[in-house]
């Protein structure tokens, strides 16, 4: 978690059309398979409740949401398959941290060149947002704030790791099965000891989200240079300009990897079979999807 970042339109959708694959670790095979087919229009209506499109907008966004799954359909999903043929090799024996991490750059490398395919097409949507969608994206802005002060800036201590053990739990057990009673302290152990710092997330939440509204008034002031501030505005995403906040990126990765080969090599061999098993369903998804056309 705080790895993945939110450029000039917000990284839910580059996450949720650059790496599919996190969404079918979140269903069943069927369920996933329908959200990739409906996703041009589940983005659309995603983006649409933060910046509220005009009538004569909407086709234009249709049509460039429409075209990025078709390439992504058509380029990025063989990526995937490969990977999670790779992942059921892997799943049968230990790995190390390092193993893990190497991983996770290679689906952030998918990731990133998904959010560069939509650099281009986004730059000129935020050159026709005027100032009323402004607003409004800054009204979800302040939304998402206070969501994520509920969540994670106001329960105790104890009581937020318990929500984190909650759902890292479920993300695991959708892979592996039931967790023991060992896995689950194994897991709130490595949950407690992570340098995620809530405070310090939701300050960097929030220079990006000002520095979002700051870059789309900037392209519309100088639009032949709209795609450079897009890129420069992704730029501050992957390195943040803020002291010190780069470094402490590289922990919560490095610590996640660390976290995610614990509690793999924790696990029975029934549990690995499991694993093995939901991957090989992914990757017969991530076939279907691709050859679709």
């Amino acid at each position: 978690a705080g790895a993945f970042n939110r450029p000039i339109i917000p990284r839910r959708f580059w996450v949720g059309s650059g790496a599919i694959l996190l969404a079918l670790g979140l269903a069943a095979c069927s369920t996933a398979r329908l959200a990739y087919n409906q996703a041009p229009n589940l983005t659309y209506w995603w983006l649409d409740g933060h910046i509220d499109f005009t009538s004569d907008q909407t086709p234009q966004v249709r049509s460039k949401i429409d075209d990025f799954f078709q390439w992504h359909r058509r380029n990025e999903l063989p990526a995937y398959s490969r990977r999670l043929q790779a992942w059921q090799a892997m799943a049968v024996r230990d790995i190390t941290p390092a193993e893990a991490c190497a991983e996770f750059e290679v689906v952030r490398e998918r990731i990133d060149a998904a959010a560069e395919r939509m650099v281009a097409p986004m730059a000129r949507v935020a050159l026709q947002l005027d100032a009323a969608q402004l607003a409004n994206l800054q009204r979800r802005q302040t939304k998402s704030n206070e969501d994520f002060a509920k969540d994670h800036l106001s329960p105790t201590p104890e009581r937020a790791l318990e929500e984190r053990l909650k759902k890292a739990a479920e993300r695991s057990e959708r892979f592996y099965g039931p967790l023991t009673s060992v896995q689950r302290d194994l897991l709130r152990e490595q949950l407690r000891q992570s340098p995620w710092d809530p405070e310090r997330t939701q300050a960097e939440r929030q220079r990006r989200q000002a520095d979002l509204i700051q870059t789309v008034q900037d392209l519309q002031a100088n639009p032949a240079m709209a795609e450079q501030a897009v890129r420069e505005h992704v730029a501050r995403i992957n390195q943040s300009p803020t002291p010190g906040y780069p470094a402490y990126s590289r922990q919560l990765v490095q610590h996640g990897c660390a976290q995610f080969a614990a509690l793999h090599n924790s696990t029975t061999p029934e549990q690995r079979a499991n694993a093995v098993k939901a991957l090989k369903g992914y990757e017969e998804d991530v076939v279907s999807l691709a050859t679709r056309r």
